[in-house]
Formats: structure tokens, C-alpha cells, sequence
């Protein structure tokens, strides 16, 4: 009885500790991030793009 609990037991705990890892090229997810970035801001030729690292100030 005791043999058949710590199986049981194993056969919980095993799959419980699989992971998956999923890795995506950087110049690929950058590119597509980029082409997001324009189509929200719908950017035209020539149109500058938006420093989005400044921080503003909150207004008081």
C-alpha cells in the first residue's frame, strides 16, 4: 500500500516540474515591435517618431 501511495505520488509530482522555453530572435521581435509602434502612431513618410523613454513631469 505504501509503494502504490509514493507512486502515485511521483506521478503527480513529475510533470508538475516540466517547463517550456520559448525564445524568440531579438532583430525579429524588434522589427515587428517597430512596425506596432508605427501603425499605432500611424506615422507618415518623413514624420518624426515620439521619444517614448522621455519621462513628463505630472502636471499638478
Amino acid at each position: 500500500m505504501k509503494n502504490w501511495m509514493i507512486g502515485v505520488a511521483l506521478a503527480c509530482a513529475l510533470p508538475a516540474c516540466v517547463t517550456i522555453n520559448i525564445y524568440f530572435p531579438a532583430a525579429a521581435a524588434e522589427k515587428a515591435a517597430d512596425k506596432i509602434i508605427d501603425d499605432v502612431w500611424q506615422l507618415k513618410n518623413g514624420a518624426e517618431k515620439p521619444n517614448v523613454n522621455a519621462v513628463e513631469p505630472a502636471a499638478k
